[in-house]
């Protein structure tokens, strides 16, 4: 052993080990090694990112599973990288060329491309720089970047594959489109916002009717009206039986728009009435294919106007609505605006609002790749924890739409598509043509659009791997074995890996998601920078530790719920890391050498105590615990049993037993002690390893237990001591029992000095009256260990105990503790003290109560206001009452 600081400074310790863990390659492992594959792919951050609580909780996740995995022998391997983060990316690098005065139309594409190049290898590492802070133990030597070249060749790969089986196509739909990054976005880019609007009523007039007659169409979106082709009813309409041979005047254009009829319409909504805007909205756009409406874009990609929108051209939309809305009044066309509250699509990226909007854009054919991905999960080859999130999965598979892949951006996978200008041929292919494979011309070009940023990411889990080449290692880890992600990215990422898995690779991707839960603060709020409420994880690391950091966030993640954070919370893990090597200490203290063997369990029977049973005991219910929750992917319970066993049953309670062996004079025992702790201690590191790494390592190192294992990572996963061996010693269902009932009665003790403030420096006569035989005789075995547990002075068994007059007492599982007060206090002195309390606690409950009966509190005050008043009433109630008993018993004291 080597004499461990006084203090634990975590700053160069975990620096330190995380250097010797990579020089010693403990974190790479190949399929050449043999033995059982566990293996996890990281949900590739965006190589723009930096690292936030939630990347935190997540890779801190995957760590407990790959550490522990790794201790029980397992082959692991946990696969980082980064994702390019096509429109993020493009978005950062517009922006530093605006700083400079520039556009990306001023480089051109090469150039611009180079820019960006540039900056990722400038700033690209940041985020994996600050997982290997946070202690992520990923093999590093098969780190990726989805636009390295392996990972591009494989997106060439699977979009020929696709599109030669007539899966990929292009089409010329309604896709979602941000005027500001002015690409097109998947669904699932465009983010649903509830937001206040108006819906305006609009005249329409009827061609050669009176001033009068006109029809009225509601519209939250005036600025499309300059595209409508139509006006559609409901053909069970009845009031609008006159239009069906009517022609309706646009507005402001004096366009003749057609009337046509369609179940699509919804009478009870605005008017009845519906404009039709195919070239402006996906439902419009579906009626108007099946109705033979003309589409008009009226549109330019930036969100401005175009020349179809006659004198309102080159406005922006916004101003185009405004205009719109000025001019019909002023033509006495605007029937009314009201208040309206409507889901409005904003993109993902940089929250612009979404404009539907015509355009020919390439798509990926869903509904055959999303039928086995379905099966998969129903038949139970992939399981979702939390199970709910199942039906999350499979009610989006089951209604999936197809995929837009296409980006009009320059950062990205280019579009594997050519074309020749001499015969119009297009094909896919996974080179560079610069001929024709059909007519042999020489005019070929390429595709200018990207491939959505998904579109790499769903081939992670095997593409990761070298396909589609085949190797060693691509059938050994593939398939993975469990992912652990976040909810909003089910669709996104999970689903499509699934897809893809099953295409490609002819089974599934992974066999368990774990969805864990949203960081929030401590008031609910999802963390973000406009709120001004995020919490830096690196800060964290330099307040507190990389390991305090990781402890209190297992302990708070409970299976898929949110987690609520707050600076105070991290002292949590910092204290516990803290109680952990004061007690490594003071181990130290006791013996400077280590016992032979330590690790093995061999105790000599007769110098065996009922503590020493005891906390062997709860060390194997412990490392049933933490392997049976961490199968069940609970890990903040976990995190709860180790801070149980080691604050309380180790700490807390045996190790201050153990005071009384070390200052006693008993040699045997003090070796036989020392030897129990020694292996409890060195189990009990292991079992804490996955969460917490750097502390675990450092006192392994420090306690001498190489003789195991050169590193606590790969060390072997304690296993739980056989019940007969239990036995052997005398360990019984009893013992545990009898323990567990010494602690209470030590508690109650405690609180009996506590309520009269006694501190454990003044030494206390004890009486205890047992509660039966057998724990009279217990008793009388422990009464030095009890004393020394509670510094009394003395302690009395007596079976007969009846005090002769009222005296302080509790009752305990093992029986009655009385505490005689002559000579510890000043009796007057204490009842004033009590009252002093009394009062106070009176009059806030007077002060509570008169709130709890205002009927004007009750009704306006939110519910979980009202409940705390009533939680604090309650509080109050049961102290008031317990000081009355304290003064009473004080008063006949007297």
């Amino acid at each position: 052993m080597s004499e461990l600081p006084k203090h634990y400074d975590p700053q160069s310790i975990e620096s330190k080990w995380y250097a010797h863990w990579v020089e010693r390659g403990y974190f790479h492992r190949d399929a050449s090694s043999g033995g059982d594959p566990y293996c996890v792919v990281i949900p590739p951050p965006n190589v723009t990112g930096i690292l936030h609580m939630g990347h935190a909780l997540n890779n801190t996740i995957q760590d407990v599973l790959i550490r522990w995995q790794r201790m029980q022998g397992r082959n692991t391997v946990w696969v980082p990288g980064t994702d390019h983060a096509g429109i993020a990316t493009q978005n950062v690098v517009e922006r530093k060329l605006k700083k400079d005065g520039k556009t990306r139309d001023d480089l051109g594409r090469e150039k611009f491309l180079e820019e960006v190049w540039a900056w990722r290898a400038q700033y690209g590492g940041t985020i994996i720089n600050q997982l290997k802070k946070l202690g992520a133990s990923c093999d590093w030597e098969r780190e990726r970047f989805t636009m390295d070249e392996g990972l591009s060749n494989a997106v060439k790969e699977m979009f020929v594959r696709l599109y030669d089986k007539k899966l990929i196509y292009r089409g010329n739909y309604i896709i979602n489109w941000c005027p500001r990054c002015r690409t097109a976005l998947s669904d699932e880019e465009s983010e649903h916002q509830d937001q206040a609007g108006k819906l305006y009523y609009i005249r329409y007039p009827l061609k050669g009717g009176k001033r009068k007659d006109h029809i009225i169409v509601a519209t939250t979106r005036p600025e499309t009206m300059l595209g409508d082709t139509a006006v559609a009813v409901n053909p069970r309409d009845r009031r609008y039986e006159m239009l069906k041979s009517a022609v309706v005047v646009l507005p402001l254009l004096q366009r003749e728009l057609r009337v046509v009829e369609d179940d699509y319409v919804d009478p009870e909504f605005g008017t009845g009435v519906v404009k039709i805007t195919p070239a402006h909205d996906p439902n419009d756009f579906e009626l108007g294919l099946r109705h033979g409406l003309e589409q008009i874009n009226v549109m330019n990609d930036d969100g401005t106007m175009n020349e179809q929108a006659g004198p309102y051209a080159g406005l922006d939309r916004m101003e185009c609505r405004k205009r719109i809305i000025e001019d019909l009044r002023a033509q006495n066309l605007l029937e009314k605006v009201e208040e309206h509250q409507h889901a409005v699509g904003h993109c993902y990226r940089c929250d612009t609002m979404v404009e539907p909007r015509l355009s020919p854009q390439w798509f990926v054919k869903m509904k055959p790749l999303a039928r086995p991905a379905i099966e998969a999960v129903k038949d139970g080859r992939i399981r979702f924890v939390p199970e709910r999130w199942t039906k999350v999965y499979l009610e989006w598979m089951e209604n999936i739409r197809d995929w837009c892949i296409s980006r009009q951006i320059w950062w990205g996978h280019r579009i594997p598509v050519f074309y020749c200008d001499a015969c119009s041929h297009e094909w896919a292919d996974r080179g560079a043509p610069e001929t024709c494979p059909k007519c042999g011309a020489s005019g070929v070009r390429q595709d200018e659009d990207v491939l959505d940023t998904w579109f790499s990411s769903w081939l992670w889990p095997f593409s990761v791997f070298g396909w589609p080449e085949e190797n060693a290692d691509l059938r050994f880890y593939y398939p993975t074995k469990t992912l652990s992600t976040a909810s909003e990215i089910i669709f996104f990422w999970v689903a499509r890996m699934v897809m893809a898995g099953i295409e490609i690779m002819d089974d599934i991707p992974f066999s368990d998601v774990y969805i864990h839960g949203t960081v929030r603060d401590d008031v609910g709020r999802k963390m973000s920078k406009s709120l001004g409420n995020s919490i830096d994880p690196l800060d964290i690391i330099e307040k507190f530790s990389a390991d305090a950091l990781r402890f209190s966030l297992i302990m708070l993640t409970a299976t898929g719920q949110d987690v609520y954070v707050s600076d105070d919370k991290f002292e949590v893990g910092r204290n516990f890391g803290t109680k952990i090597w004061n007690a490594a200490r003071f181990m130290q203290m006791q013996s400077t050498a280590l016992p032979e063997r330590f690790h093995e369990a061999e105790f000599d029977s007769a110098l065996m105590s009922a503590d020493d049973l005891h906390i062997l005991a709860k060390l194997n219910s412990t490392i049933i615990a933490c392997r049976e929750n961490l199968e069940r992917f609970r890990f903040n319970d976990v995190a709860k049993a180790l801070y149980d066993f080691f604050w309380h049953q180790y700490c807390d309670w045996y190790v201050e037993y153990s005071k009384q062996v070390f200052y006693g004079e008993d040699e045997g025992r003090k070796r036989q002690t020392i030897r129990v702790m020694h292996y409890v201690f060195s189990n009990a590191l292991r079992l804490l390893h996955p969460i917490m790494p750097f502390l675990t390592e450092e006192l392994w190192q420090g306690m001498g237990y190489r003789e195991l294992s050169e590193s606590i990572m790969i060390a072997p996963w304690p296993r739980e001591l056989d019940p007969a061996r239990m036995a052997e010693w005398g360990a019984s269902s009893g013992t545990v029992r009898y323990v567990d009932a010494k602690h209470d009665l030590i508690r109650v003790a405690r609180t009996l000095m506590a309520d009269y403030s006694i501190l454990p420096k003044q030494q206390v006569d004890f009486i205890l009256r047992p509660a039966n035989e057998e724990s009279t005789g217990r008793l009388i075995e422990d009464q030095e260990s009890i004393a020394s547990l509670l510094r009394a002075r003395s302690i009395t068994v007596d079976a007969e105990f009846s005090p002769p007059k009222a005296m302080p007492s509790g009752l305990s599982q093992l029986g009655a503790v009385y505490m005689p007060l002559e000579g510890l206090i000043d009796i007057a002195a204490e009842v004033a003290r009590l009252n002093g309390q009394l009062t106070k606690i009176t009059e806030e409950l007077e002060r509570v109560s008169r709130k709890l009966e205002n009927m004007d509190f009750i009704s306006k005050a939110p519910k979980n206001v009202v409940q705390i008043q009533e939680n604090r009433k309650i509080e109050l109630l049961e102290k008031s009452d317990k000081l009355k008993k304290l003064v009473a018993t004080l008063s006949e004291q007297a």
